[in-house]
C-alpha cells in the first residue's frame, strides 16, 4: 500500500473520490486516536442515516443524503478531529464551536472521546434538513 502523505495538522491526503472507499481510506490513514474516533464516527452516521451518500473533497470526508446535499463534513488537526455542520445553526441544542460562515457550527472530537447520543441527534437533525451543494 502507498504511504498517503499527511498535511497540515495530521489531515491525510486523499483523491477527490466518490463513495465509501476513499472515505475508508482517509479513516485507516489519520494517525493515532483518530482513526478509531473516525471510525466510530463514520460506522454512527452509517446507522443514523441509511444510505449515506459519502465522498472525499478536499481531502476530507464528506456525509450527504442523496438529492438534498451535503450535511456534514470530518477533519482532521493535531489534536481533535473536527466535525463539521454546514448548516448547524439549525440544530438544536446548538454544536458547541462557531464558526466564520453564520450557518456553519463544529464539534470537536478529543481523544476523550465521543458524546454518541448527542452526536447522532445532531446528525440525525442535519441529514432531514437540505444540505450542502457542490
Amino acid at each position: 500500500m502507498t504511504q498517503v502523505k499527511l498535511l497540515s495538522g495530521d489531515n491525510p491526503q486523499i483523491a477527490k473520490a466518490d463513495g465509501d472507499a476513499p472515505v475508508q481510506a482517509w479513516i485507516a490513514a489519520i494517525p493515532g486516536w483518530k482513526s478509531p474516533a473516525a471510525a466510530q464516527l463514520d460506522r454512527l452516521v452509517e446507522q443514523v442515516v441509511p444510505g449515506v451518500k459519502k465522498a472525499v473533497k478536499w481531502n476530507s470526508p464528506l456525509y450527504g443524503v442523496e438529492g438534498q446535499g451535503w450535511f456534514m463534513g470530518l477533519h482532521g488537526f493535531k489534536n481533535y478531529l473536527k466535525i463539521n455542520f454546514f448548516f448547524g445553526q439549525q440544530l438544536t441544542p446548538l454544536p458547541p464551536v462557531g464558526s466564520k460562515d453564520p450557518n456553519a457550527r463544529y464539534v470537536h472530537i478529543t481523544e476523550a472521546g465521543i458524546d454518541q447520543d448527542q452526536l447522532a441527534d445532531w446528525i440525525r437533525q442535519a441529514a432531514a434538513n437540505p444540505g450542502w451543494k457542490v
